[in-house]
């Protein structure tokens, strides 16, 4: 086996049974792109990104994903519809398949690479793959070692990562051809099956959601962060759709990472070194941030053209309305470095309510926090994805029901004893509908959010009175400034105050039914916090 490029002189493929293929380690991001293209499996945009198709996945396949079923896994791992089990034998059988396969191509892709900002939580990754482009993806979302770091680098994980390869259900224990499966205990993460490079990204999350809570007492985190001149640090968690990436990039405040965080005792940590941003619509006014990080280095991902030439229409959507985009963080300027920051002073809980029930800003107590985290409520409005016409109520738990390996309460316990201990506070924000339901209010101003998020963060709404909302029992200041008061209170917002009555009670039953599945392992103070109903 040949094997070439920058790597560890000890560290090699062929004990995991490689021993044909070539081998290019660590290659810099210039010769990956140059390989891309050579193999025409990408071509470069006008703005320089290397643009590239997944093939037949262009999203994850959640009904596809497994974890291994065995002594680490079996009483820790809530099996359900998303955390699915495979046997230990399964799992070795396509692994030894997987490599083999693997091994009879010319050539793969080797990137080491670290996740965790945090020194003390750093993961050491190998992630092995098939196409160069999926090996530039690994180092644009993942954190870069210094090449002194690669000469001595041994890896904790290893990812195998195949798209050509299809594994046979029948015989492999999987639902249909693409697979990708966790084993904690062999820390190996089998992708095959699928291009889609998101599979590479939230598998280590999923993973970082087992490790950290299970066996570091660090709690993980689907949610963005961000840094004030004053040090104090604030989180932003948020279903698609509801402004995650908009409200966390604010020219005075430095971005930490846009995705996924750990909560430790001495403050929080990126897990990432880059961003993986929809780009549907995008434009320089809407994602000033995203649209300039994409020069060269960034890919792009089964998005479209102007007229057959370079120039990207990012309102093409004939390939999958989930177009993507991946670039190392530093592509944006105001960025901290490292992506470390202090205990969470404020945390912001984004919802889109389709229904114009939720206030604009709501305080959160501690059980209100725990209760609204588990069931991470938005809405799905039309034009978001395909075959919605009408709004959906949507709940996520922790905002990222697909990547917790553990129970949504194990998540929202340590968020609750965390907010206690830091005396962080927490506001509920609707980004969605004002004055009625959709189609007949108004959407959210974007101005008077960013006030009120900007208001909380420096201390002045502590200033205000408060009252309490009905039915879900919310408090909401009565003034802000920069916002008008009488859509402060969103029952104000109504002509018809019995109609909001009615969608609200409807909208907090939803709560209700939602969150029966979990009333079993959740404590008495997270039932204490749920609404009001008849």
């Amino acid at each position: 086996m040949n094997e070439i490029g920058l790597k560890n002189p000890n560290a090699s493929l062929s004990n995991l049974g490689f021993g044909k293929t070539t081998a290019n380690w660590n290659l810099s991001r210039e010769a990956l792109i140059q390989k891309t293209l050579d193999l025409q499996q990408g071509v470069l945009s006008s703005a320089g990104a290397l643009c590239i198709d997944t093939g037949e996945f262009t999203g994850r396949s959640p009904k596809d994903k497994f974890s291994v079923k065995d002594a680490i896994t079996t009483d820790a791992v809530d099996w359900n519809k998303i955390n699915q089990p495979i046997s230990e034998a399964n799992f070795d059988r396509l692994k030894a398949k997987l490599i083999a396969y693997m091994d009879t191509q010319k050539e793969v892709f080797v990137r080491d690479v670290t996740a965790c900002a945090d020194p003390a939580y750093q993961l050491k990754i190998r992630v092995v793959t098939e196409t160069p482009w999926a090996s530039l993806f690994a180092d644009n979302m993942f954190l870069r070692p210094e090449k002194k770091d690669l000469e001595t680098f041994e890896n904790e994980w290893l990812i195998l990562c195949c798209p050509s390869f299809h594994a046979d259900p029948a015989v492999d224990g999987t639902r249909q051809h693409n697979f990708s499966i966790i084993n904690f205990t062999q820390k190996t993460i089998l992708i095959g099956g699928s291009g889609y490079t998101g599979e590479i990204k939230k598998g280590i999350f999923t993973v970082l959601n087992f490790v950290l809570p299970h066996q570091k007492n660090v709690l993980s985190m689907h949610c963005s962060a961000n840094i004030g001149k004053d040090g104090d640090t604030a989180l932003f968690f948020g279903l698609s759709g509801t402004g995650k990436t908009t409200l966390s990039a604010d020219p005075n405040r430095k971005l930490i990472g846009d995705d996924e965080h750990g909560w430790s005792d001495n403050g929080v940590f990126n897990f990432e070194g880059g961003c993986y941003a929809k780009t549907i619509d995008l434009s320089e006014e809407k994602e000033p941030d995203i649209y300039r990080a994409i020069k060269s280095g960034a890919i792009l991902e089964n998005i479209g053209f102007y007229d057959g030439g370079n120039v990207v229409n990012y309102e093409d959507v004939s390939r999958t309305e989930n177009t993507r985009v991946s670039y190392p963080i530093d592509h944006i300027d105001n960025i901290a470095i490292p992506s470390i920051g202090s205990i969470p002073k404020n945390i912001f809980f984004l919802s889109y309510d389709a229904y114009g029930v939720l206030p604009p800003i709501s305080m959160l107590d501690e059980n209100q926090a725990m209760y609204l985290f588990i069931s991470g409520y938005t809405s799905k409005v039309a034009g978001t994805e395909a075959g919605v016409t009408e709004p959906q109520t949507t709940f996520s738990a922790c905002f990222g029901a697909a990547f917790l390996p553990l129970h949504p309460t194990k998540y929202a316990e340590m968020l609750g004893k965390k907010i206690k201990e830091s005396g962080a506070r927490v506001w509920l924000i609707n980004t969605g509908m004002s004055g009625g339901v959709y189609g007949v209010g108004k959407r959210m101003s974007l101005k008077y959010t960013r006030a009120l998020i900007t208001e909380a963060l420096n201390g002045d709404l502590d200033k205000v009175a408060f009252e309490t909302l009905p039915i879900f029992n919310f408090k909401i200041p009565t003034s802000c400034p920069g916002v008008p008061s009488d859509i402060l209170n969103p029952r104000n917002t109504w002509n018809d105050k019995n109609e909001y009555d009615k969608v609200a009670g409807d909208l907090a039953q939803k709560f209700v039914t939602n969150f029966e599945k979990y009333k079993g392992l959740a404590n008495a103070d997270i039932l204490s916090a749920a609404p009001n109903v008849m």
